[in-house]
């Protein structure tokens, strides 16, 4: 990267730097007025991008609040990428440090829930398992048995009501929050990703499945309100489960 593309880069997300050297008008002089105009404009795109990616946690904070701390975010984290999709991994991390933020401890865990909805929308395809494969194994073997689940299968664990406080904002007439713990699983069965409220031991399973583990090996750092026939038959209700081996 050349000193007038580092320069630039720099000065695009930072409303007081000059403009780059180089940047002139057909006459020679600095574009100022031009520059202006399109650091604006990233700076909206940027912002447009986070309230499309985050509308729990903007609705949450209102959106003045909202349109304001991502003006922060942005130029803390600028993209990494060019796929707009993908742009807000770091607001949990942000969200937890942001000072006017930290009150709400739940809000880290409410972006992670929607980054991870994100994800699940735009995760790989993948064909379902046939959950009859399951009646084949012996009843010896069913402990030593793998799960591969579908590239959108994602979880979240939290110390706070993260599926109350989701369905609360994204649904009529849903419950108040009530202050525990909660964990949720996102999975594609069709087009669109779906939330489902888990206990935190069910989370544990599921992410050891994801890691390769086999089902005795999930189940035994998973503590004893695991329901393991519930959480296979979730995942295989959600054509979660793509191979059984």
């Amino acid at each position: 990267m050349t000193v007038t593309q580092t320069a630039f880069k720099a000065a695009m997300l930072d409303p007081a730097a000059a403009v780059p050297t180089g940047i002139v008008n057909p006459d020679g002089a600095a574009a100022s007025k031009r520059f202006d105009v399109y650091r604006n404009n990233v700076a909206v795109s940027l912002s447009d991008a986070l309230e499309a990616a985050f509308p729990v946690v903007r609705k949450l904070l209102g959106d003045e609040f909202f349109r304001a701390m991502a003006g922060v975010f942005l130029r803390k984290h600028p993209p990494k990428s060019p796929l707009m999709m993908f742009y807000g991994d770091a607001m949990p991390q942000f969200l937890g440090r942001f000072e006017p933020t930290k009150k709400f401890g739940y809000l880290p865990d409410i972006a992670k829930v929607e980054l991870a909805i994100r994800h699940a929308y735009h995760a790989a395809d993948a064909t379902s398992a046939d959950a009859q494969a399951f009646g084949t194994l012996a009843p010896d073997a069913l402990m030593g048995t793998k799960l591969r689940l579908a590239p959108a299968t994602q979880t979240v664990t939290s110390d706070y009501p993260i599926h109350a406080i989701y369905r609360a904002n994204t649904q009529t007439d849903a419950p108040k929050p009530v202050m525990q713990a909660e964990a949720v699983l996102i999975t594609r069965a069709g087009f669109d990703p779906e939330i489902h409220h888990i206990n935190a031991a069910a989370a544990t399973c599921i992410e050891a499945l994801m890691k390769g583990q086999s089902l005795g090996q999930a189940m035994a750092i998973a503590d004893d309100t695991l329901d393991l026939g519930a959480v296979l038959g979730l995942l295989l209700a959600q054509g979660a489960v793509t191979e059984i081996y």
